[in-house]
């Protein structure tokens, strides 16, 4: 290379680099796309390749920043489980979900990369605490998987529950500030939720061959039936609950971190699809966490016109061809303990008090086939941690969880009386995690991931430091 002349301006030649500087959502989406398409042409060899491209992929979007990172995550978790029906649409129903194994896969790797060089002075104490009692109270339950011989489960489960943990951490140490990874995540939601949610309206008139051939074949009840106007919408995604809960999320973020009117047009299809998928828990969650935003001056005034606008669209909803399937599930919401859901949520914790032990010590992870007769079905985290943690250690578990979610909202009154923008979507995030408690296993897999990665950005706008005068100011 040639050097350039003293007193010149001429700088020398940069290298070029080897791997082109895309950004990591534009990589996740292309490396979908040719995974789908190799997997509908050579069936099963595109899993195990998936989750190895995976892991190559969340190191290299791992080096362009963590907001980079957080965002292809949010790209993976919403389009692999589309990925994983069309392969097995090609190469036969999958049972154990492999294909899905990649996003934990690329989620994991940070915390491999950064946690080995911690340093207790770059975590708080209110932060760490949470994730580490969770964490002990998973590895407990593990243990008690293994030690019944059932490794299978106890692997699932360690790795559904345990790398959203490892993630949160990885947040914590790598440096940028929480603002600044919400309102990334905010930025990959405005593709995100359009798409998935034209989708899922399409889907609940005319589902798609792979989406009624994995609905035949799984042993999933509350998806509906896979026909015309009778699927209850998920979308790309893995399930109601897990569609439901991922817009539910995508769309506090979106509404007050990215509030240019065009993009609440965009949001349009993602409402409507979040009604069709009926589950009543995301709605709750999301009434929740905007009456949380109403008690703010930072966002009073988006969450009120977001009321009138969802108020509007559901309206518009209950007049459309499926208004009435709609207007029925709204109306179950008033019949209280009388609910069939909620009998049989009752159901659960009786059946668990009459065992002999009343479930003291916990009998570890397992797998439950709703669709088999006589059997129980395992919802919300109460009875999840009662069932497989026991009653002593499930009640330790839960009461980390609520640390956490107290946290988050001792966060946004403390910031700046009430006033920080960021903090307070952060504590309707987590004001929406309470309703979701008693009915969905929050710690888990994609549910997990979107809890504890907001949880965990408890100091998004931090207390302000009080002003201290100058030496000879008068305060």
């Amino acid at each position: 290379m040639t050097a350039p002349l003293p007193g010149s301006r001429m700088r020398p030649a940069q290298p070029v680099p080897l791997w082109p500087d895309v950004p990591g959502w534009a990589l996740a989406i292309a490396f979908l796309t040719v995974t789908a398409a190799v997997g509908l042409t050579v069936g099963s060899p595109a899993r195990p390749l998936f989750i190895l491209g995976c892991a190559a992929l969340g190191y290299h979007v791992w080096r362009q920043g963590a907001e980079a990172h957080l965002q292809a995550l949010l790209v993976l978790f919403a389009f692999a489980p589309l990925v994983r029906r069309l392969i097995d649409l090609r190469a036969g129903f999958d049972a154990s979900g492999l294909t899905l194994v990649g996003p934990l896969v690329f989620m994991g790797l940070p915390g491999l990369l950064v946690i080995p060089d911690l340093v207790p002075e770059k975590l708080r104490s209110r932060q760490v605490w949470p994730v580490a009692t969770v964490a002990g109270c998973v590895v407990y339950a593990v243990t008690l998987t293994m030690f019944q011989g059932d490794w299978t489960n106890a692997a699932s489960n360690a790795l559904k529950s345990l790398t959203p943990l490892v993630y949160a951490v990885a947040l914590m140490a790598s440096g940028p500030r929480p603002e600044r990874l919400l309102r990334a995540a905010a930025a990959a939601f405005v593709v995100i939720l359009p798409v998935i949610g034209l989708y899922g309206i399409y889907q609940y008139v005319d589902p798609p061959e792979w989406d009624r051939f994995w609905m035949n074949s799984a042993s999933i009840l509350s998806a509906g039936q896979p026909i015309p106007y009778g699927v209850r919408t998920f979308s790309v995604l893995n399930g109601p609950a897990s569609f439901a809960t991922f817009t539910a999320a995508g769309l506090v973020l979106v509404l007050f971190l990215r509030p240019a009117w065009w993009t609440a047009v965009l949001l349009l299809p993602a409402a409507a699809a979040l009604l069709l998928s009926m589950y009543r828990t995301a709605w709750l969650s999301l009434a929740v966490g905007l009456v949380f935003c109403l008690m703010f001056r930072s966002t009073r005034a988006r969450a009120a016109a977001a009321f009138v606008a969802i108020a509007a669209m559901t309206a518009a909803t209950l007049v459309s061809p499926f208004g009435e399937v709609v207007l029925d599930r709204f109306s179950s919401l008033a019949a209280g303990a009388g609910d069939g859901s909620a009998r049989e949520r009752l159901d659960q914790f009786f059946a668990l008090w009459m065992r002999p032990d009343t479930g003291l010590f916990g009998s570890g992870y397992a797998t439950v086939d709703v669709g088999s007769a006589g059997s129980m079905a395992i919802d919300g985290m109460f009875i999840t941690c009662w069932m497989s943690m026991g009653l002593i250690v499930g009640l330790v578990c839960i009461g980390a969880l609520f640390l956490a979610i107290g946290n988050a909202i001792a966060g946004a009154w403390s910031s700046e009386g009430g006033n920080g923008e960021t903090s307070v979507v952060i504590g309707a995030l987590a004001c929406g995690a309470i309703v979701q408690m008693p009915l969905a296993n929050i710690i888990s897999a994609e549910l997990g991931f979107l809890f504890w990665t907001f949880v965990v950005l408890v100091p998004a706008v931090t207390r302000p430091a009080r002003h201290r005068p100058k030496t000879g100011q008068v305060p």
